[in-house]
């Protein structure tokens, strides 16, 4: 044990440098990284959990408090750590030196590259076992754990862990990693890929009329759409596709666009006609038709104002399916510019216009979703309805722009042939998972289709730089997307096969993290379930007033979570089981769209359910216990208030250090309050008889504290 008065690493020194700079490249990493699980907004990089975890379970060795076993064990651990660099047993002859190591050790063990290394795997856990000796492994909780990234790095170091959210995408996320793949371990990773097969294999016969291939063998892979408007014109009329770009590809050697042509028939409204040609510079491809929400018609040149496309679109119920006459013949809605295919024996993505055929497979789609709602229909509603009929957030709320496009239900956000699509896939999943009789394999199976909806609605875009598809979430909100993408599930090995293929290869990486305890519960941080004195550390990554709406925002992927696993016991609104949707009202946000208990979810709300949350974790923290609470946010109000809920908790801040755990190009860094640097404040609990200091000298340093951190 530590004796209290010791100070740990953490307290001391940490080697920040290093340590922001594997936090920002992790990242660009994919492989084996918890992203490739499930998407989670924010998540902490794990570089900087296991870093700054690791230096507040070890006692600063030049502490005069410090046990000598620890010193002794920790001077072993590293002289035996297999590969170590040269001059370490010259340096571990000191105190000041041990130090010194400790924090290299650190500092290299936030490295991606050594995270799963069994030479440093093993040193971590003898260091944490020497700082920590008995049976009992030193119990790390974390109230808002969210993606997971510290209690993950808790069992990486051999730690029990408690990780708890209010959210319950969140927690099965959580449950996923944190338990069912430390119980199964690479097993689980095989039975994903088998059942992931059979999935793809049944899919494809399926949904082959939805996505029929080309009569020259091609495989279409992506359709390339845009939303309709018409122009107001009295003298014109035409329809007007709404293009942010006529580019379909952008490679340095390889430049594909679209060449939009005005057709005016006698007798007729005039129409726009596309073809696609291989510019030869950039000057040859116009400008797109829409920009800040004004549309250009391309026959008349006329601007359409966007509260006349916001009108006209909402009319449409977003604009995102097709409108066919009695004879099947496309009249309106969302228009078709271009197919991506994939030939045979040829390498590359290839491009077309669309077919009569294209759109007979969508009008069929159409008539498969009716088909479904109706015998949904017929069978009295007894269960969730196939699409997601739950209602999107209000208007005003953070991040949302599709309400004021006519989008009011989850199920709005997805083309008929996308909501057939998911919905077959998730029934396959459900059937196949249901006989395996596995649990674990269900949830797993669960996320991988919540996946594919993020990659499958008509708000994911085409990367032309890349060709490759944009997720519904480049962004941390939901705006409208005038010219979409619509993916094709399964094709070969893209899509589902590629999803499930990154996640079989996370479990094996996550099977890899440590065989320690760990324990997931839906719970709200401002009463929370562990008894007293339970923790050794307490270390969150909490949320910041109205930066991100998790909730609002996780609903996505938890109205088709829903119909995958229904009745799970995560998936639901544990305080008032009449919520179809995620828990809103007592979510640790800023939000005065919402209210708890009559009062409306503003700026005091949030700093009082922070400080509520702070002494919750000062409760269930030992007296000889430390914790650490993630912070990034610009304003010197925001700071002041987490600080005061800090003291107000029972707590005294003993450390800081900023972190850079962001890309500064990020779009969520611009024009944002959020920092590109997270600053990581230690804390201790304050004895009972600890002295006043003077608010007032604090209020006077914070400015410049907080602009030395942006």
């Amino acid at each position: 044990m530590i004796p209290r008065d010791c100070r740990r690493l953490a307290e001391v020194d940490f080697p920040i440098a290093e340590v922001s700079r594997h936090a920002v490249r992790e990242k660009s990493i994919r492989h084996g990284h918890p992203s490739t699980l499930h998407l989670w907004w924010a998540r902490r990089p794990l570089a900087s959990s296991r870093a700054l975890l690791l230096a507040l379970l070890l006692p600063d060795p030049c502490d005069d408090g410090c046990p000598p076993a620890f010193r002794k064990a920790a001077r072993e651990a590293l002289l035996g750590m297999s590969g170590r660099p040269r001059g370490w047993g010259q340096t571990l002859r000191t105190d000041v030196g041990l130090r010194k190591v400790l924090l290299r050790f650190i500092a290299d063990f936030a490295n991606w590259d050594n995270a799963a290394s069994t030479a440093y795997l093993k040193t971590a856990r003898a260091l944490v076992k020497a700082a920590h000796p008995g049976a009992d492994a030193p119990l790390v909780v974390d109230p808002f754990a969210g993606g997971g990234s510290i209690p993950l790095e808790a069992l990486r170091l051999d730690c029990d862990a408690f990780a708890s959210d209010l959210n319950p995408v969140a927690c099965l996320i959580l449950k996923v990693m944190l338990e069912d793949i430390p119980r199964h371990g690479p097993e689980l990773a095989e039975e994903l890929r088998r059942v992931g097969n059979e999935i793809k294999a049944r899919a494809e016969a399926e949904l082959a009329d939805l996505y029929p291939a080309d009569a020259d063998g091609a495989k279409p892979i992506a359709y390339l759409w845009a939303r309709t408007v018409r122009c107001e014109s009295p003298k014109c009329g035409a329809e007007i596709p709404l293009l942010r770009s006529l580019w379909l590809c952008k490679k340095p050697k390889r430049k594909w666009a679209l060449h939009a042509q005005a057709v005016r028939p006698r007798g007729a409204l005039p129409r726009v006609e596309f073809k696609i040609f291989a510019p030869k510079g950039d000057k040859e491809v116009a400008d797109g038709t829409v920009a800040r929400g004004n549309a250009t018609c391309l026959c008349c040149h006329t601007v359409l104002p966007v509260e006349r496309v916001r009108a006209q679109i909402s009319a449409q119920r977003g604009g995102a399916d097709v409108v066919f006459d009695d004879n099947d013949e496309r009249s309106g809605g969302a228009r078709m510019t271009a197919v991506v295919t994939l030939r045979p024996g040829e390498q590359g993505r290839h491009y077309r216009l669309p077919m009569q055929t294209d759109y007979a497979a969508v009008r069929e789609s159409q008539r498969q979703l009716q088909q479904m709602l109706d015998e949904w229909e017929r069978g009295g509603r007894q269960e969730l309805c196939p699409v997601p009929d739950e209602p999107l957030p209000p208007i005003g709320t953070l991040g949302f722009r599709v309400q004021r496009y006519g989008m009011k239900e989850w199920g709005d956000l997805f083309t008929a042939r996308q909501k057939v699509a998911l919905v077959r896939l998730g029934n396959l999943t459900c059937t196949h998972s249901q006989n395996e009789d596995k649990h674990a394999l269900r949830e797993v199976l669960a996320l991988a289709t919540s996946k594919q909806a993020e990659r499958m609605s008509s708000l994911a875009s085409w990367i032309t730089l890349t060709q490759a598809p944009r997720g519904t979430f480049a962004r941390q909100a939901l705006p409208i997307v005038w010219d979409f993408l619509e993916m094709i599930p399964i094709v070969g090995q893209e899509e589902f096969p590629e999803l499930v293929e990154a996640m079989a290869r996370a479990i094996e990486f996550f099977a890899k993290v440590g065989s320690a305890s760990s324990q997931v519960q839906s719970a709200d941080a401002t009463e929370h379930p562990l008894p007293d004195e339970t923790a050794v550390v307490w270390f969150t990554d909490p949320p910041y007033y109205d930066a991100i709406p998790y909730a609002d925002l996780s609903d996505f992927f938890l109205v088709w979570l829903k119909r995958t696993l229904p009745e799970h016991p995560l998936l639901r609104d544990h305080f008032d089981l009449a919520n179809p949707l995620s828990p809103k009202e007592r979510e640790a946000v800023q939000d005065e769209t919402k209210r708890y208990d009559g009062r409306v979810k503003d700026r005091n709300f949030f700093e009082d359910a922070m400080a509520r949350a702070f002494t919750e974790g000062r409760r269930v923290l030992r007296t000889d216990g430390i914790g650490t609470v993630v912070f990034a946010h610009k304003s010197t109000e925001g700071w002041e208030a987490l600080l005061s809920g800090l003291i107000n908790g029972g707590w005294t801040i003993t450390g800081s250090w900023p972190i850079a755990t962001e890309r500064g190009a990020r779009m969520r860094a611009r024009d944002s309050a959020a920092l590109a640097t997270s600053v990581h404040l230690v804390c201790r609990p304050r004895d009972d008889a600890a002295g006043t200091g003077d608010w007032a000298d604090v209020l006077h340093e914070l400015p410049g504290r907080v602009g030395d951190w942006i």
